[in-house]
């Protein structure tokens, strides 16, 4: 009996447990962050939008390397004009044609009005799908710039020309991504699909993204470079190959992401 007390006397006490209820959402940050990890594995998981975004853009610069003239690129050697350009086209095809047609179809399934009840704002949506694309993004320009290098690429300018050439894909992202959000906020799911493709081959056509606009007539040149993806795709012509960063480019994403952004946090449904 002496020997219990003593152990029970040594015995230390047990820590109060504090199980006050603490209500409220997580940091803005955090759900930034979770809700961008949800979309990246989800795009990832997804063979259509990983065929448009990569596959698409990887077969067109092989394509267009070794097609030789069949498409006149300007001055220049051939595949230095082509890989900015194709660079462009994966950002566009991915912040502006894939965002676009898989939030609608999350629109029209719900997903969004789930997430329209959760503390996530329409700021942090957008915000979170912006993330989710810089990293898809990341892998996308990576394997285009080695399978270009791979072809005989030879970028100019060093440091300060891939530091330029990252802001111009954050400030395309952010332009594309917020046009695309507006389109899907708005339109039904199957007019998404529809003008989300349109735009895109429009653009990839006409707009400045493959072919350089000194190839186009001057008033189409003009036009198509005040477009973001022609504004885009030069401004990353003009960094890789030595130029420098022409700062209209730059003025040009700017002004569509503010007004993009601004339009899609005004007007966007999550149902």
């Amino acid at each position: 009996m002496n020997d219990m007390r003593g152990a029970d006397a040594t015995t230390p006490a047990m820590p109060r447990l504090d199980l006050t209820p603490a209500p409220g959402s997580a940091p803005a940050v955090k759900m930034v962050v979770a809700h961008a990890l949800m979309e990246t594995k989800l795009v990832l998981r997804n063979g259509e939008q990983l065929l448009l975004a990569l596959v698409i853009p990887l077969l067109l610069l092989l394509a267009g390397a070794k097609a030789g003239g069949v498409v006149d690129l300007g001055a220049g050697r051939r595949i230095d004009v082509l890989t900015p350009g194709v660079m462009a086209l994966a950002v566009l095809s991915a912040a502006f044609t894939s965002l676009a047609i898989a939030t609608a179809y999350e629109r029209r399934y719900g997903v969004l009005k789930r997430l329209g009840a959760s503390p996530l704002s329409r700021a942090s949506l957008l915000a979170g799908k912006v993330l989710s694309l810089l990293a898809l993004e990341t892998l996308q320009l990576s394997a285009i710039g080695a399978l270009g290098v791979a072809l005989g690429w030879d970028p100019d300018g060093g440091l300060a020309a891939a530091l330029s050439a990252v802001l111009l894909v954050v400030l395309g992202t952010l332009c594309l991504g917020s046009l695309g959000l507006l389109m899907a906020g708005t339109l039904r799911a199957e007019a998404t699909l529809a003008g989300a493709n349109l735009v895109y081959v429009l653009l990839l056509v006409a707009g400045a993204v493959v072919v350089p606009a000194a190839s186009y007539p001057d008033s189409l040149g003009s036009l198509a470079t005040s477009l973001p993806s022609g504004a885009l795709a030069e401004g990353l012509r003009e960094v890789l190959s030595g130029e420098g960063l022409a700062w209209t480019r730059a003025a040009v994403l700017c002004v569509w992401a503010v007004i993009g952004s601004a339009m899609t946090m005004r007007t966007f449904k999550w149902e």
